[in-house]
């Protein structure tokens, strides 16, 4: 089983948009029900982000799903402080 936890501070104007993006990650695991697979995130403080993915041996990875890639690909662009990967 593999865990991987995520830590970063987004741009403040847009973190609504970050928040976005992520809740279609949830609508699009919620879809497919990834066996698994299991994803969580918090938001706090200004524009924070923490992100904990357990993916269990066999599972897909979030980075299969169309609405995780597309939230990866803006977040790169819109981060204040690089990631903390653990």
């Amino acid at each position: 089983m593999k865990r991987t936890l995520v830590i970063y501070t987004n741009k403040l104007e847009h973190a609504e948009e970050n928040a976005r993006l992520i809740g279609s990650v949830f609508d699009e695991l919620q879809a497919h029900a990834p066996e698994g697979l299991r994803y969580m995130v918090l938001r706090y403080g200004e524009g924070r982000f923490v992100h904990l993915v357990e993916q269990r041996d066999g599972a897909p990875s979030l980075s299969d799903f169309e609405a995780f890639s597309a939230f990866s690909e803006e977040c790169r662009r819109t981060m204040a402080r690089p990631a903390r990967g653990e």
